[in-house]
């Protein structure tokens, strides 16, 4: 069921931000990309979907990533919600979208 979850996000988060779903899963710091990324783990997180999970879900495309990794894209994340109007409203956009 979370797998499901991650993978609907995922693809949705790829389309917002314009790029192909590998791409997010590559070990590249473009901005754009991690932008992607860390709007993932933010909205697993606010899910919630436990680190763990995250992190073997990422596995399962080639992104092997450590904890401490997700929970600092976490946490940036939540700071460019509360600091960019532009991310914000993708957020907001994209958790209205996909919430069940």
């Amino acid at each position: 069921m979370k797998k499901t979850i991650f993978d609907d996000y995922a693809t949705m988060v790829a389309k917002k931000f314009h790029v192909e779903l590998d791409s997010i899963f590559e070990k590249s710091k473009r901005r754009h990309l991690v932008d992607a990324r860390q709007m993932l783990y933010l909205l697993c997180m606010e899910r919630p979907i436990r680190v763990s999970y995250i992190k073997h879900y990422l596995q399962e495309y080639g992104y092997d990533v450590s904890h401490s990794t997700i929970l600092y894209g976490y946490k940036k994340a939540r700071e460019q919600v509360g600091q960019d109007p532009e991310f914000k409203e993708i957020y907001n956009e994209l958790k209205s979208t996909l919430e069940l």
